[in-house]
């Protein structure tokens, strides 16, 4: 093994890691996350490695790098790597937890608005020389309602209180007097669906996510309200939103996450008040220096023999 190496398997870099490539050997391949068998034989050279989304860090790989100390992973998903297995092989995973919360906020709220004031077919139809001035829908005095109370959900939250609108919220795994929840309301998943104006999702995707917003769920929710999945793609019956859309079960959609990722062109993509991006919520200039900038220093604080300021699980 060379000596500390930090091994980055995706397009991964910036200032942060110019100053940590100053006191470590730092070894950078954007598409080695492509090649479980090179990425293998990589990192077993390496001390830390640093992902994305993209790389499968399971416990194959984990068990055939006994020199592996530290993951960092640059975002806040970790649908990606198994932490039984880093937890197994006393491998330190280190997650810089809601260092892009503002951002997934902010794009909640732009899609929220122009999903309100259906701001993108208006544009389309407006540089086709049309001239239709639509009445849209106002956000404020509304209810806003989300699916998990994590870091970026309490940063959504933030931004809608400042709205002037009432926020609820269904987490049950969430502690009830935590202090950022004292303008979020708890409430169980049935009451904040059916009350939501503007429903937005912030979960990963595990067994009991999986599937949650389903054709039940999508029926119980208000005429006319709006939903946004900023979480995971996987939580959402794909086929029951297009449903929806179509009929007007709902007013609108957006998605920033998809169960397959790229998607395919389907029923979504031509679905009526239907806003898409690229998973591109938390990704902001601000958020990823904030990110890069948390894993270097946990990268070199491990390398050192000190711990990660940002490790989950019990290997801190």
């Amino acid at each position: 093994m060379t000596e500390n190496r930090v091994l980055i398997a995706e397009d991964i870099w910036g200032p942060a890691f110019d100053t940590l490539a100053a006191e470590w050997p730092v070894h950078r391949d954007p598409a080695l996350w492509r090649d479980p068998e090179r990425l293998a034989a990589e990192c077993a050279r390496s001390a830390a490695l640093v992902v994305r989304n993209r790389t499968t860090v399971d416990g194959s790989l984990l068990r055939s790098c006994p020199d592996l100390r530290i993951v960092a992973r640059a975002g806040v998903g970790l649908d990606n790597i198994d932490l039984a297995a880093a937890e197994a092989t006393a491998t330190v995973v280190t997650v810089p937890l809601g260092a892009n919360a503002v951002s997934v906020a902010e794009h909640a709220l732009g899609l929220a608005i122009a999903l309100a004031r259906d701001t993108v077919r208006l544009d389309t139809e407006t540089r086709n020389g049309s001239w239709n001035r639509t009445p849209g829908t106002e956000l404020c005095g509304g209810v806003w309602g989300l699916l998990g109370a994590g870091a970026t959900a309490r940063a959504c939250g933030r931004l809608a209180t400042a709205l002037g609108m009432r926020v609820l919220a269904y987490d049950p795994y969430i502690d009830r007097e935590h202090p950022e929840l004292r303008d979020i309301t708890l409430a169980p998943l049935a009451e904040v669906t059916a009350a939501s104006d503007v429903l937005s999702c912030h979960l990963p995707a595990t067994g009991e996510t999986t599937g949650l917003v389903d054709a039940g769920l999508l029926a119980g929710m208000r005429p006319g309200a709006l939903l946004i999945n900023l979480g995971r793609g996987e939580i959402f019956d794909e086929q029951a939103l297009a449903d929806a859309l179509e009929s007007g079960t709902i007013g609108g959609a957006a998605l920033d996450v998809r169960a397959t990722e790229p998607p395919s062109v389907g029923r979504l993509e031509s679905a009526p008040n239907t806003i898409l991006t690229p998973h591109i919520a938390g990704i902001t200039a601000q958020s990823q220096d904030r990110i890069l900038r948390i894993l270097a220093e946990d990268i070199d604080a491990v390398l050192r023999g000190a711990a990660a300021g940002n490790a989950v699980g019990r290997h801190r």
